[in-house]
């Protein structure tokens, strides 16, 4: 049997002088939400360039949800076992 699960996550971005914040939103289909934040910080010497800036940020954003769907997902595997999980990322 093949079933189908999408997941959307929602990502915005805010760029404050020399440093670009992003914020992520998972919803779960068990409508657990998981949210995240990540940021990077550009060298005053460094030129503009905002995607990179996005896309640094949205990287540190996307590990940090990553981190927290392995953590969901091995207290799921020990509350079934009984053993405790060695998830690694």
């Amino acid at each position: 049997m093949q079933t189908i699960v999408g997941w959307h996550i929602e990502m915005e971005f805010q760029e404050i002088g020399h440093r670009t914040e992003c914020a992520a939103m998972v919803r779960l289909q068990d409508g657990t939400e998981m949210r995240a934040r990540g940021e990077a910080i550009r060298h005053p010497d460094d030129q503009e360039q905002p995607r990179v800036g996005e896309e640094l940020a949205a990287a540190r954003c996307l590990n940090d949800l990553a981190h927290q769907l392995m953590n969901k997902a091995g207290s799921e595997i020990e509350e079934v076992t009984h053993l405790k999980a060695h998830l690694a990322l």
